[in-house]
């Protein structure tokens, strides 16, 4: 460690989902789907492998080009990453100056602080609201002249619960017009609640907007690793700068172009999980949990110091689940009889 800088060795470490070897237990921790690769994406990537000898498109040409006409936006509008926590960690350390503060909600995405620090920025934490969202009122007084960009997860993770586009709009109004805000949306294919955060209509009317997106989550490519950012051209311009030279690869990019392709059969599995994610709710209140209303692919346990004692029920019913320690625990929205599993784990914790 004595080649880093003396805060590195401080950074807190990311805890990655562990994977069951026993083929009996269901993995929920991670947020992946339960579903196989879509068809189109796995005959698109198959058809590529014997050019793995050539560099990928270094512009991500043919996926920004997808990605625009998806949403309906420019190319200029539109860069590409490998994975949208790549993304993050560019774009602070182009932003970051010595002595800079980054605003963000907490509890939240974990790799927040650590990219943060690596930037070599200071985050400031604001705690979430007692029903999960960011708490944007405490994050707008947080903001000081040290801030460089501020983090907005929505729906926030691991607490599920999402902000309204009118809470996320009057917040946009008021911070300054020279902070960037930056949206991070993986979870927004899940939401079913009224007035969604609508991201890519506040980046068309706000320039220091920048939605994140991922084809990790409801596109199922967690393995394969991208995502991207949409904002104002010059801002997009400027993250173009700071990317990795051919950082996102042939095969993801590939993948990534059939899956939009195939976006009927991804919003039918999401239809899917969101149908699992409310009968799972209501057995669970049922059984008197009291967490916020889940607009993700899972549900947070909020249980303090308890948290651990739940994660044991939960593995003698051979589901590995993810424990924040003192804290809670989030339950990815799987397969329905990982949801029977839940809930039994639950019932005997509350008993």
């Amino acid at each position: 460690m004595t080649y880093f800088r003396p805060d590195i060795a401080d950074l807190p470490a990311y805890v990655a989902g562990k994977n069951p070897e026993d083929p009996d237990v269901i993995k929920v921790s991670s947020n992946e789907m339960p579903f196989p690769t879509l068809p189109g994406v796995a005959a698109a990537v198959s058809g590529r492998i014997g050019q793995l000898g050539n560099y990928p498109d270094m512009g991500n040409t043919l996926l920004r080009e997808a990605i625009a006409a998806y949403h309906e936006t420019s190319v200029a509008n539109v860069v590409v990453g490998n994975g949208s926590t790549a993304l993050i960690e560019k774009f602070l350390t182009a932003v970051c100056t010595a002595g800079s503060e980054v605003v963000m909600p907490w509890r939240s995405f974990e790799a927040y602080p650590i990219a943060i620090r690596v930037a070599g920025g200071t985050p400031v934490p604001v705690p979430v609201r007692a029903d999960g969202k960011p708490d944007l009122a405490a994050m707008l007084d947080a903001i000081t002249h040290r801030t460089r960009a501020v983090m907005v997860c929505t729906p926030n993770n691991p607490t599920g619960a999402a902000l309204t586009h009118e809470e996320l709009h009057r917040f946009m109004r008021s911070v300054p017009s020279e902070i960037p805000v930056l949206i991070d949306e993986a979870y927004v294919d899940f939401v079913a609640m009224d007035n969604p955060v609508r991201g890519i209509e506040l980046t068309r009317e706000f320039p220091n907007a920048i939605s994140l997106r991922t084809f990790s989550k409801a596109y199922g490519l967690a393995g394969i690793r991208v995502g991207y950012a949409l904002g104002a051209a010059d801002v997009m311009a400027g993250f173009t700068k700071v990317a990795t030279p051919f950082g996102v690869n042939m095969l993801a990019q590939t993948a990534a172009v059939a899956a939009l392709q195939e976006r009927p059969a991804v919003d039918r599995r999401v239809a899917t999980i969101v149908k699992e994610r409310e009968k799972l709710v209501r057995a669970l209140r049922a059984l008197e949990w009291n967490g916020p209303e889940p607009q993700g692919n899972f549900v947070w346990f909020n249980l303090g110091e308890e948290a651990e004692r739940f994660a044991r029920f939960c593995a003698e019913e051979k589901i590995v689940v993810r424990t924040f320690a003192d804290e809670g625990v989030r339950v990815t929205v799987a397969e329905p009889q990982a949801s029977l599993r839940l809930v039994r784990a639950y019932k005997k914790f509350r008993a």
